[in-house]
């Protein structure tokens, strides 16, 4: 059985799992960190595939904050905002 302290010791300055993010910025350096280590190809199977899922979580988190911006973006266009440079 694996030891749940390993993923801890081995992964340190990583929030827990299931935890959601500061801010999408938190969660793109915790994505790149993640990425880095699952690409150096040292993880054990079981890290491997925590890490997996812990990336899917924070894209899944990236991509609704963007998409929430987008709709703030279009609101502000819609109700009718100049465009940069008209008058």
């Amino acid at each position: 059985m694996s030891k749940p302290s390993a993923s801890a010791k081995s992964a340190p300055n990583q929030p827990p799992e299931g935890s959601e993010p500061a801010s999408y910025e938190q969660a793109v350096e915790e994505l790149e960190r993640l990425v880095q280590a699952m690409e150096a190809g040292q993880l054990p199977l079981d890290q491997l595939l925590a890490s997996y899922q812990r990336g899917a979580a924070l894209l899944k988190f990236c991509r609704a904050r963007l998409q929430a911006v987008e709709q703030q973006v279009q609101v502000i266009e819609d109700s009718g905002a100049q465009a940069w440079g008209e008058e």
